[in-house]
């Protein structure tokens, strides 16, 4: 079964991981950044050894994302990120071919013991089954 694990954040945590600290997150160091980039370079290098890793990709900060919508009338509204009204965002997404539920949650236990500074929010991991089909309903 394919699996979407997503990672959550907010434009103060991207802020944040560039050196500035915010409300919610004190300023990441140089040491921290690595830390973490060396943790999810190792997840990774496992997924994909172990043949679960489909795609993995972390995604940029809200400030550089495009709403594309549409208005009462149907033509489409245009708006530039980030969005005030938004708490959470994806950050980060793993798609990973995995036996069970069981084993792609030990996979988002792990994702869990990243690195990160002191007093940095920790968002929980979301597991998403991937519907393929029919055959794949619960």
């Amino acid at each position: 079964m394919k699996y979407l694990v997503m990672v959550q954040g907010t434009q103060a945590d991207y802020e944040a991981q560039s050196g500035k600290a915010t409300a919610t997150s004190p300023g990441w160091s140089e040491k921290d950044l690595q830390a973490m980039f060396a943790f999810m370079g190792a997840l990774n290098d496992d997924l994909a050894e172990s043949g679960e890793m489909v795609d993995g990709q972390g995604l940029a900060e809200p400030a550089q994302t495009r709403l594309v919508d549409v208005d009462k009338d149907g033509r489409p509204v245009i708006t530039d990120g980030p969005y005030g009204e938004t708490k959470e965002v994806l950050a980060g997404y793993w798609v990973l071919e995995c036996e069970s539920l069981d084993r792609v949650t030990e996979i988002a236990k792990r994702i869990q013991t990243c690195p990160i500074p002191e007093g940095a929010p920790n968002y929980p991991v979301v597991i998403r089954q991937i519907m393929g089909g029919p055959d794949d309903a619960c």
